[in-house]
């Protein structure tokens, strides 16, 4: 369900801004726009739909209209043209009375500088929105403390801003944002002042909060690995314009163009892509079977050994030819040469955690889901082929 709907948005910045933004739509560029109509195109006819829990990441390089979009998404900044719809409600049509509650109850804001009032406490600067919101007293140290306990800063509640790390003073000001309940949180650029060691904490801690709070939250980074680290899907920006939007996954392998193909060309594949992404359909035989008709599927199919699976896909084991041959002429049955113990790894495994145990392995890898069922086996070759970005897994899912 989208909690956040952008319809044909544009922020346009000099003279008749309102009159010359349908010219937008007359195919006029950025820069016609601010030669001949002294224009400034900060946001161009944004679409998109930010689903209910889910993190939607906006990047782009400085100047792509990310910061000035996501500040028409609480009306910091008033859009030329377009809709703007939270929860189906335009936000344009709101009057003050209704604007100031949407920003309120709805949607708060974490800003990349922390915003922190110096003379009052932790406590004190986590209450502030909800002491104009004239909550009382007990009830809004009640949910600040509820909101710094969240953030890990249960115990510095009487200290000062001057005296946390730049660390602590961003979960201050997530604290404040969460404190008031949002369904919405707004966070521009919130980590990139952070040290690098920093910054990565705070994302570890921004992906538990999200498992527990499940709140939608709109991220703005300029930041690719931040993007793909955290986001569930990402909108990537060029020139005020979105470009492409989707997963991680689906930017990296399948990007829209040569200006996105550009921007992930760098990027690390193997701590991107998963299991699932490379995994291959496997050779698979039920224990009512034979080894003579193990042997001969092995034949056909051309590998040296067979998944064992129950009539769920629940995985067994594995036989091997040599086995096979064994028990044809001990007059054994499947389950007497099963090997139960087989390497496993779950389908989002990451890539740059699999080389190892795909390279060591004396038997083939088998991809489980939560159920322990089979859906699919890991080839050292693709693999290799992954990260040289020939992902081609349209067999395993057609299996699974």
């Amino acid at each position: 369900m989208s909690i956040l709907e952008i319809k044909n948005v544009s922020k346009l910045f000099g003279p008749n801004a309102e009159q010359n933004a349908k010219l937008l739509d007359q195919g006029w560029t950025k820069e016609k726009m601010a030669k001949e109509k002294q224009i400034t195109v900060g946001v161009n006819r944004v679409n998109m739909e930010i689903e209910e829990g889910e993190i939607f990441v906006i990047m782009g390089l400085s100047g792509s209209g990310k910061s000035t979009l996501v500040r028409m998404f609480n009306r910091l900044i008033e859009p030329t043209s377009g809709e703007i719809l939270v929860n189906g409600k335009d936000l344009r049509k709101m009057n003050k009375e209704q604007l100031r509650n949407v920003r309120r109850k709805t949607i708060s804001m974490v800003f990349q500088k922390f915003a922190l009032f110096p003379h009052r406490s932790v406590l004190e600067n986590v209450e502030y929105g909800l002491e104009i919101q004239k909550v009382a007293k007990a009830e809004r140290r009640t949910k600040a403390e509820t909101s710094l306990e969240l953030v890990g800063l249960k115990g510095w509640e009487t200290k000062m801003p001057d005296e946390l790390s730049g660390g602590m003073q961003q979960r201050v000001g997530l604290a404040r944002a969460l404190a008031n309940d949002p369904e919405v949180l707004l966070m521009d650029e919130a980590f990139s002042a952070l040290d690098p060691l920093i910054r990565r904490d705070m994302q570890d801690e921004l992906l538990e909060l999200q498992d527990k709070m499940k709140k939608t939250i709109i991220f703005i980074t300029h930041d690719l690995d931040e993007a793909l680290r955290i986001g569930d899907r990402i909108a990537l920006m060029k020139d005020g314009a979105v470009v492409q939007i989707g997963t991680p996954e689906e930017i990296m392998i399948q990007p829209a163009n040569s200006y996105v193909a550009r921007f992930v060309e760098d990027v690390d594949l193997s701590k991107v892509l998963t299991a699932a992404h490379v995994m291959r359909r496997p050779e698979t035989i039920t224990l009512d079977r034979g080894p003579r008709v193990a042997l001969e599927l092995m034949r056909e199919r051309g590998v040296s050994n067979l998944f064992v699976i129950d009539r769920s896909k629940k995985l067994l084991g594995i036989i091997t030819a040599e086995d096979a041959v064994t028990a044809m002429k001990t007059q054994q049955k499947l389950e007497d040469i099963l090997i139960r113990d087989v390497p496993q790894v779950e389908p989002e495994r990451m890539l740059n955690e699999l080389f190892e145990l795909v390279s060591t392995a004396k038997l083939p890898v088998a991809v489980v889901d939560e159920r322990d069922r089979l859906t699919g086996v890991l080839i050292r070759g693709a693999l290799l082929g992954a990260l040289a970005g020939e992902v081609d897994n349209g067999e395993v899912n057609e299996y699974a």
